[in-house]
């Protein structure tokens, strides 16, 4: 569908992160601050990088099912399948999408590309399923001096991202450093601060390193008004940092309990995302691949009251899916509650800009 960028178009309160009280901060920054865009050319061969914002068009084609081998299957795990779209543009630097938070209403949604890029636009919905994307931007992510963050050598594999209020946390991969961004500050035009983080953080391997951020609200919506014991802490987990158990390395940075913690290991997981839910559950989204078993996915759900410094969390896998199912590089989720209060996980894919991989967008809802 055909991007129209304007300045009535705003995030309106994304969903894990902006909160009620930050939306006309956001609303007004970005109205003040972002003139309207005329789409940008598709870009230079094999240049994935984008330097200025720009409008994109995203064309969608619609997934209707997700076993390949059985098409009327809906239930996987205590997952249903809702819909799916894969994407495709001609904007060279489409793809590469590692991190994806959305508004209240699953509607609204701000993603980062591995290539040092914001993507923000809008899902269309037809019913309840997903149609297309539309008012899509790409802008680059900058630094603290406004210049794209690509210009700093290894700045560029942002694999994360974490929302509190109008506060957005970008986690670069190939560094192991997060940054801040205002986006009461010009939306995605902010500068990007860097966030201090525990020494060991530095010394996690070359790209196996911070892959999933996840901010504590100081109270959870639709919990208990008490304020959780992590309130005010970012979570940041490593794709495959191991301890000296095998298990994957995690910090809590700044909140009352800063400190470092692992998540369990098995079955040769990695982390790729993760999701705070409304009931205070934890969801890790992981993903495996080898030559001799294939490609494989899954969601664990772990409890917030489990994480403190020191501690070794683990939960039970509520989602498998592996290649007799559309799936790809799944590399983030997020989750919404609708009106009638079911709650809804958006997983999206990273292509690596690859002709042999796709971008999928998949949405289930959570039934158990």
């Amino acid at each position: 569908m055909r991007s129209s960028v304007s300045r009535r178009h705003v995030l309106r309160g994304m969903a894990a992160g902006l909160s009620t009280a930050a939306l006309p901060r956001l609303a007004q920054a970005q109205g003040a601050s972002q003139p309207a865009l005329t789409p940008g050319p598709p870009g230079r061969p094999g240049r994935h990088r984008v330097d200025e914002p720009a409008a994109v068009e995203v064309n969608a084609r619609p997934l209707p099912s997700f076993d390949i081998r059985d098409r009327a299957r809906v239930r996987f795990g205590a997952l249903e399948y809702r819909s799916g779209l894969i994407l495709t543009s001609s904007f060279a630097g489409f793809g590469g999408l590692s991190a994806l938070r959305l508004d209240a209403k699953g509607e609204r949604f701000i993603a980062v590309s591995d290539q040092g890029t914001w993507f923000t636009g809008r899902i269309v919905y037809r019913g309840r399923d997903m149609a297309g994307l539309d008012d899509v931007e790409a802008a680059p992510l900058l630094d603290a001096r406004g210049k794209p963050i690509t210009a700093t050598r290894g700045w560029y594999d942002s694999e994360s991202l974490a929302l509190d209020g109008s506060i957005a946390y970008v986690g670069l991969e190939r560094v192991n450093q997060v940054l801040r961004y205002d986006f009461a500050k010009g939306f995605t035009r902010a500068r990007g601060e860097v966030v201090p983080l525990p020494a060991a953080a530095r010394k996690l391997p070359l790209n196996k390193g911070l892959e999933a951020l996840v901010f504590v609200p100081k109270v959870m919506p639709k919990a208990t008004p008490a304020s959780p014991p992590l309130a005010g802490t970012l979570i940041a987990i490593s794709e495959r940092g191991l301890d000296a158990g095998g298990n994957l390395i995690a910090f809590l940075v700044g909140g009352n309990t800063p400190g470092q913690f692992s998540v369990r290991r098995t079955e040769n997981f990695d982390i790729s995302d993760a999701v705070l839910l409304p009931s205070g559950d934890l969801l890790i989204l992981e993903r495996k691949f080898s030559w001799l078993g294939g490609a494989g996915i899954r969601i664990r759900r772990l409890a917030l009251s489990d994480i403190a410094p020191g501690a070794v969390v683990d939960g039970p896998a509520i989602f498998n899916a592996d290649l007799g199912n559309e799936i790809d590089n799944m590399e983030g989720i997020d989750a919404y509650v609708t009106d009638e209060g079911e709650t809804v996980l958006t997983m999206v894919s990273d292509d690596n800009f690859s002709l042999i991989q796709r971008n999928l967008l998949l949405q289930f809802t959570l039934v158990d």
